[in-house]
């Protein structure tokens, strides 16, 4: 109206004076609640910043940076991203600044700061590790900021990230004493001696990270335990290799995600494990999912083009005027590269990070008073409704989230992603004899083909872990060794099989619909899988042991309720997950009965050529699977 000339009808005349309604009270007030209602089904981010308001449910962001450079290009892109998708409540951006470095640092007025003491250089041990700055700032935002007592749940974010669409807690599942984290699976020291050596709760240890959404009032109790158990990590130089702690550098620069870990363990913290929410660019998605956080912390390239952020280190593009990142191909040169929609979508993904990146620099670079950019075609394309359209918030739709101890996802092949997925697991000890053993087994399991993940069941004493040297030889689960029974003392290692497997059961959760149990002292040859095999719940598939002869006498009439149903078999097991939890305790206990039944040993009995007992375990697995009456089929695998 004011372009046509007209007066402002309801407003402010350009005199003051408030003009008079043209439109009845009643009317007016109908209108703006239809206007209101449309504009909330077209905006679901503010239908939920308004939902937000009330039922403690206030929402506050968090993300931690240094000075420098570096960091500021990060911040502006992930704050423009933040805007751009209807993230409610406040963004804090938590800056590390040494005294040394204030007076020439540019970036102040990048985003609402809270500026925290650095300890970048540690102030008590002088250790160099600027990634403790993120549990010192949130401890500092807490005690010092007004916000901390004003907010009901806190998202915290990375800097090296950029967000899709709003993340709101309570929609991700997060509870009180449950935050929302995605899985970052190869913290593997949550399952080795580097949990045991730290937390009094190892089995509450999840491998978790990326993004975190929780109650103010578990931050408040977690806070100082991660700030000092970062710490704690740090100084564990003995134990920061590889094999120990997943970090490729082996040189403790994710202590401070340990001390996350540890920290939410020490306090009972269970969270909802996702990880659907975010991608590491270069990934490919999984079909149907939209991540919510496109992480850029790896290297990752479209076509001829790449980006790695630590190509960055010393750019000061934030202070360039007008000076963006290398454009990305076009979404239509994209279109033509990839056949693969998943494939194709993970580019898009790419080109999409790199696109608001550089939207967000051309933001901010207008509002700081640089000159209009030069028209180009890239800008063109930035400004354009297509590119507004391609990157519309997207929100969660309710996505499966895991609340687990340990969250294992099962990667099949695409030409098996329409069969149960699939896990293997093999028990063995910490010893030399069950690590060459362990070597000629994985080395056969990737050559075989075998769908799904493996995991090693190591069942160790505290003090021969001390010691141990083959950590890395294979995915490994950690169990309590029984090899001399807590309760009667008596030797008979055989009995950590099921003891490993109900462990495994009891602290992690699997996605597998279908477990294969094999024996260390195995090469495999081709894949084994329940489809090929007619495995199905309440019919596990096994190998013919024919030797256990006990299923056909008194020893089966003694140790089971059911001894027709006392199979001989052994081996190789194809077993669903619902049928292995109803049997597994039994498993172990019927071992343990078989075991002391010492009357019993003698080889016309059993068939135990040594008539020592040494096969109790395998008349434990029969009975237990008898009590609970299933059928087994037979196949014997060449």
């Amino acid at each position: 109206m004011g372009e046509s000339g007209g007066q402002p009808k309801g407003g402010i005349r350009p005199g003051g004076e408030r003009a008079r309604s043209a439109t009845p009270p009643s009317m007016a007030v109908a209108i703006a609640g239809a206007v209101a209602a449309a504009l909330l089904l077209l905006c679901p981010a503010w239908a939920s910043a308004a939902a937000a308001v009330g039922e403690g449910r206030r929402l506050h962001t968090l993300f931690s940076v240094e000075c420098g450079d570096y960091f500021d290009w990060q911040a502006v892109g992930l704050l423009h991203s933040l805007r751009k998708a209807g993230q409610p409540g406040g963004v804090t951006r938590l800056l590390s600044c040494a005294e040394d470095q204030l007076p020439s640092y540019r970036g102040l007025r990048i985003g609402h700061t809270l500026q925290v003491p650095s300890y970048s250089r540690h102030p008590r041990t002088g250790d160099w590790y600027p990634a403790i700055n993120k549990p010192a700032g949130v401890v500092h935002w807490l005690k010092n900021s007004p916000e901390a007592d004003n907010v009901d749940w806190v998202v915290i974010l990375d800097a090296d990230q950029i967000v899709r669409g709003p993340i709101i807690p309570w929609e991700l599942g997060a509870e009180k004493g449950k935050p929302f984290a995605a899985y970052y699976g190869y913290l593997k020291g949550c399952d080795n001696i580097l949990a045991q050596l730290h937390t009094a709760h190892p089995e509450f240890f999840d491998k978790v990270g990326g993004i975190l959404a929780m109650h103010i009032d578990d931050l408040r109790a977690l806070a100082r335990l991660w700030l000092s158990k970062t710490e704690e990590v740090r100084q564990d130089k003995s134990h920061w290799s590889t094999n120990i702690t997943g970090d490729i550098y082996g040189t403790g620069w994710i202590s401070e995600m340990y001390g996350y870990a540890i920290g939410a363990a020490e306090v009972g913290l269970r969270h909802k494990i996702n990880d659907d929410i975010m991608i590491y660019l270069g990934y490919i998605p999984r079909p149907g999912i939209e991540p919510l956080i496109l992480h850029y912390g790896l290297p990752f390239k479209v076509g001829n083009w790449s980006f790695s952020k630590l190509e960055h280190h010393e750019d000061v593009i934030v202070y360039d005027c007008n000076r963006l990142f290398p454009p990305p191909p076009f979404p239509r040169e994209v279109e033509m590269m990839e056949s693969d929609p998943n494939v194709k979508r993970g580019l898009f993904l790419s080109i999409e990070c790199i696109n608001t990146l550089n939207e967000g620099l051309l933001l901010h670079h207008a509002s700081v008073g640089c000159p209009k950019a030069q028209w180009s075609k890239y800008l063109s394309f930035l400004k354009s409704r297509r590119f507004s359209e391609l990157t519309m918030p997207k929100y969660w739709k309710g996505q499966k989230v895991d609340s687990t101890i340990t969250a294992q996802h099962v990667a099949l092949s695409k030409t098996n992603s329409e069969y149960p997925k699939i896990h293997t697991l093999f028990s063995t000890e910490c010893s030399s004899y069950f690590d060459w053993q362990t070597v000629g087994l994985m080395h056969s399991f990737r050559l075989s083909g075998q769908p799904g993940n493996i995991m090693r069941l190591l069942s160790c004493t505290d003090e021969d872990l001390k010691n141990y040297k083959g950590h890395d030889l294979a995915p490994t689960h950690y169990v309590p060794s029984m090899s001399q029974h807590p309760l009667t003392g008596d030797w008979y290692p055989a009995i950590n099989k099921p003891a490993a497997v109900l462990h495994w059961l009891s602290h992690v959760q699997t996605d597998a619909e279908f477990i294969v149990i094999l024996d260390a002292d195995m090469i495999m040859r081709g894949p084994i899988t329940p489809w090929e095999y007619g495995a199905k719940l309440g019919h596990p598939v096994s190998t013919p042991y024919e030797y256990l002869i006990g299923c056909d006498n008194i020893l089966a009439k003694i140790h089971t309720r059911n001894p027709s149903a006392c199979d001989k078999v052994g081996g190789v097991i194809i077993i669903h997950i619902d049928d292995l939890r109803r049997f597994a305790i039994l498993w172990l206990h019927k071992s343990e009965e078989v075991r002391a039944d010492k009357a019993h040993y003698a080889t016309n009995i059993t068939g135990d050529i040594y008539a020592s007992g040494w096969i109790s375990e395998m008349y434990g697995y029969s009975f237990a699977a008898a009590e609970v009456c299933a059928v087994f089929y037979f196949y014997i695998f060449f």
